[in-house]
């Protein structure tokens, strides 16, 4: 599913026309590509609440909600209760609150026990932690909250507590063509410890090719290639909007 990030690189090099309008270096490819990756990745979230209030046809928006959907759930995961207690959520020793690391896009759900935590906005969490005894948390009806890039949980009596299990979106890795040097010239190395390719889905190689192509006239100062990646990410769009 992942996207080869030598093939993108190699069709970028061939729509710049390297040899007269320059070359794109190793390190200057390798910036692109990430804000390419994450540009694209971040526009995900915006083109799927898009989708999800267009009025009309509910079998079409079903079928590009669910496209989304699946080059989303690339980057599901779950952090257990061994995680949680390690690297983030509530340290008991310490009384306070680890953050959320920064591999973490979006908390999806938050486990408690085996009942899910209802997310709740931090005025409605601290009215439902401290308020009449009715109104509380439970252990069958845990709440959470996120706040100042921490998670907070309460479940019962014993008010504060650990999450079990935390599912989320997790950003992408950051990709790197890896090379070796060989006569003063970068050559492709896919050894894994140097080279990390796009993790977005497949559908999305062009998408990041006009988009690298797009920033990489800007450091040739090529106006024209800006121009085309322009042009072909446009046409691309129009393409999947029909």
């Amino acid at each position: 599913m992942a996207v080869n990030i030598n093939t993108v690189y190699q069709r970028v090099l061939a729509l710049a026309n390297k040899e007269q309008r320059g070359y794109i270096t190793p390190q200057e490819f390798n910036l692109f590509a990430n804000l390419a990756q994450v540009d694209i990745f971040e526009q995900y979230f915006y083109d799927l609440n898009r989708v999800m209030n267009i009025p009309g046809n509910d079998t079409q928006v079903a079928d590009v909600d669910e496209i989304i959907k699946d080059k989303i759930q690339i980057f599901e995961r779950e952090d257990n209760n061994t995680i949680l207690n390690t690297d983030w959520g509530y340290n008991a020793f310490t009384g306070s609150y680890n953050t959320i690391p920064q591999y973490v896009h979006r908390i999806l759900n938050v486990v408690v026990g085996s009942k899910l935590c209802e997310i709740l906005k931090t005025n409605d969490y601290l009215m439902r932690s401290d308020g009449p005894r009715l109104t509380r948390p439970t252990l069958d009806r845990p709440i959470a909250n996120i706040r100042n890039n921490t998670l907070r949980v309460v479940a019962g009596d014993g008010g504060v507590t650990q999450a079990n299990n935390v599912s989320y979106i997790r950003r992408p890795e950051q990709v790197s063509w890896g090379y070796v040097v060989v006569n003063e010239k970068a050559l492709y190395d896919s050894n894994p410890l140097k080279t990390v390719n796009f993790e977005l889905h497949a559908s999305e190689e062009s998408e990041l090719v006009y988009k690298i192509l797009k920033l990489a006239g800007m450091t040739l100062k090529a106006q024209d290639v800006v121009q085309i990646g322009q042009s072909l990410e446009q046409t691309q769009i129009q393409q999947e909007k029909q």
